[in-house]
Order: structure tokens, then C-alpha cells, then sequence
């Protein structure tokens, strides 16, 4: 069962039809739509200021969700996919967003709808990325826009994430 921890009296809050891995961390000032999903070695982590999460958010193996203390909080819209050992920290992303495997998105960033943060790319504190554009590098830079190819991907994986969650708790129902 996932570590789901009350800190400095604040206890994580959820909707409908979440899946928290068993491994998962989801602590302290912390809020989550329905249909959201946190994948194995996650950690959420809501002890120094709040973090926010829409509907259908998935977030992946070993990413971590965290904030700056009295600064910084955390706000994911809803259809983001924070793909394996990503980190977001402190930072505002839109909805229907995708950020890559291992990226990092920092205090104070903002990730309009539709973009894409490539895996490996670091945005770096207060930058703006574009609405439906790719961000890639390090510090990233947009490269190019979203084709409609890569909005397909971007509700796809979103879509996707509740329907590998059912494949679990099937499993433990057995």
C-alpha cells in the first residue's frame, strides 16, 4: 500500500478512481483529481507549500513532485503525463502537457497546454514555454511546435495511464 502520510497537519486528498503504486509516496498538502495515477518509487511531496493536481494525471516511475518552502507551489492541470524520473518542483504546468523521461521543470516555470518538455531537457526557473510547442535541451530551448502527431501522443498517454491502473488492481482482486 502507498505511503500516504499526514504532515504538519495536512493529510493528501484525492478524487474517484485513483491508482498509488505500492511504493508510491503522497505526503502533506497535497491535492488530486479522479483518475490520477502515482507509479512505482514516486514521491509527492506536499510538506513545504501545496501541490495541485488536475484530473487524469499521470505520474510516472521515480518522478518526483515537490515545492519551495513559503515560495514555490506545485500545480499540474489535468492530462499531464510526468513520464519516469522526471522532477517538477515548484513550477505551473497546463493542461494536456507531456514532460519526458528524466526532464526537470524548476521554481517558478510555466508549461502552457499542449507542450512538449523533451526527455533529458531542464527548464530552467521562470522560464515561459510556449503553448503546443517542444522544449528540449540544456537550459531547453523550444525547437519546434507540436504537429498534430505529438497532441495524439500527449492524450494518449494520458488516456492510457488509468487503463494500465485497472491492470493492477485487477491483480489484487485475484
Amino acid at each position: 500500500m502507498a505511503l500516504i502520510k499526514t504532515v504538519r497537519n495536512k493529510t493528501p486528498e484525492y478524487g474517484e478512481n485513483c491508482f498509488f503504486a505500492d511504493n508510491a509516496t503522497i505526503v502533506g498538502e497535497v491535492t488530486m483529481g479522479n483518475n490520477c495515477t502515482v507509479w512505482f518509487n514516486a514521491v509527492v511531496r506536499g510538506d513545504v507549500h501545496s501541490i495541485t493536481i488536475g484530473d487524469d494525471t499521470n505520474i510516472q516511475d521515480g518522478a518526483v513532485i515537490h515545492c519551495t518552502y513559503q515560495k514555490s507551489k506545485t500545480v499540474i492541470g489535468n492530462r499531464v503525463s510526468i513520464a519516469h524520473n522526471a522532477i517538477v518542483h515548484g513550477c505551473t504546468i497546463h493542461d494536456e502537457v507531456l514532460v519526458g523521461m528524466g526532464a526537470i521543470i524548476m521554481d517558478d516555470a510555466v508549461v502552457h497546454s499542449g507542450a512538449v518538455i523533451a526527455a533529458g531537457a531542464i527548464i530552467l526557473p521562470g522560464t515561459v514555454v510556449e503553448a503546443n510547442s517542444i522544449y528540449a535541451g540544456v537550459p531547453a530551448k523550444k525547437v519546434k511546435d507540436t504537429g498534430e502527431n505529438m497532441k495524439e501522443v500527449i492524450k494518449r498517454t494520458a488516456k492510457n495511464y488509468p487503463m494500465y491502473a485497472t491492470w493492477f488492481k485487477e491483480e489484487s482482486n485475484s
